[in-house]
């Protein structure tokens, strides 16, 4: 049974509303979740409190027991100072090739 934290969509047709929920990785988006750790209105502002509301408690706890948590909602809560935020080693064909060529 892997668990991920991850986004359920709700809301109307373009005005998105999500809820931050633990499911099983293999449910479908809006399908059955274990727990609700809170919402995400994209559309307001970052400063608005009503932007992100998570209970850091029940995340903790998710996290200590072995949940994943998804890149967008990695991002969302990076955004928030919540979470670290991602650290991106790209590697790219140039940087790959050698330096010197001989």
């Amino acid at each position: 049974m892997a668990l991920r934290i991850r986004l359920s969509r709700g809301g109307a047709k373009k005005r998105p509303f999500y809820r931050i929920v633990v499911a099983e990785a293999a449910s479908p988006r809006d399908g059955r979740f274990v727990d609700k750790l809170g919402t995400y209105n994209p559309m307001l502002p970052t400063s608005h409190p009503n932007y992100l509301i998570i209970s850091q408690d029940r995340l903790k706890y998710w996290l200590s027991v072995g949940a994943k948590v998804a890149d967008r909602v990695h991002r969302i809560l990076a955004r928030v100072d919540i979470m670290e935020p991602f650290i991106w080693n790209e590697q790219t064909k140039d940087s790959l090739t050698e330096k010197n060529p001989k």
